[in-house]
Formats: structure tokens, C-alpha cells, sequence
């Protein structure tokens, strides 16, 4: 079983930043993906960014050259560094995890409020 802490989220205006962390309880590593999701109000659960065991990343074109996402051994804490916050970036975000070709786990979510 993998726990996942998600910490970090906020009200920030328009133009803003935020850093949102990912505290998981095995060793980063050991696990094949991280990603981050988001879940607006009456809309479905998008993939926002992705990091592979191997340290490649990627991102959903709506956030592209915007936000980053990074990892940090020690810590086993992936991080998801938002700048230029728009409104529509409004939503819970939540922390993936996948362990193996089919098993995930979920973080509780935070919420990321952006203000025009």
C-alpha cells in the first residue's frame, strides 16, 4: 500500500504561483509513474503532469511552459511548481501513483483556487 500526502494548495490570484508537494510513503523510485491530476467543479479528472521513474516529464498542453514537475529523492516528495496561474487552472488536485502496469493510488487532494 502506497500513501500519498498532497500539501500546498491555496487561493493566488490571476498571474500567481503556487507549489504543490506529494509526500509518498515508499521510496519514489520504487515506483514506475507519478503524476498530477486535477478535478474541476462538474468536470472529469485530467491528467495535468507526468514523471517517470527514469525522471522524463510530461505535461498537458494546457500547462505546458507554465507549471514543472520535479521529484526529490530524500524527501520522496514530487512537486508540481504552478507560475502564470489563470483561472481556469481552478480545481482539487490530486497525486498519482503507479506501482507496476496496472495498480495506482491516490492522494486526498488539495484544493488550488485562482482569482480573477
Amino acid at each position: 500500500q502506497v500513501q500519498l500526502v498532497e500539501s500546498g494548495g491555496g487561493l493566488v490570484q490571476a498571474g500567481g504561483s503556487l507549489r504543490l508537494s506529494c509526500a509518498a510513503s515508499v521510496s519514489i523510485f520504487s515506483l514506475n509513474a507519478m503524476s498530477w491530476y486535477r478535478q474541476a467543479p462538474g468536470k472529469e479528472r485530467d491528467l495535468v503532469a507526468t514523471i517517470t521513474s527514469g525522471g522524463s516529464t510530461n505535461y498537458a498542453d494546457s500547462v505546458k511552459g507554465r507549471f514543472t514537475m520535479s521529484r526529490d529523492k530524500a524527501e520522496n516528495t514530487v512537486y508540481l511548481q504552478m507560475n502564470s496561474l489563470k483561472p481556469e487552472d481552478t480545481a482539487v488536485y490530486y497525486c498519482n501513483a503507479r506501482w507496476g502496469p496496472i495498480t495506482f493510488y491516490w492522494g486526498q487532494g488539495t484544493q488550488v483556487t485562482v482569482s480573477s
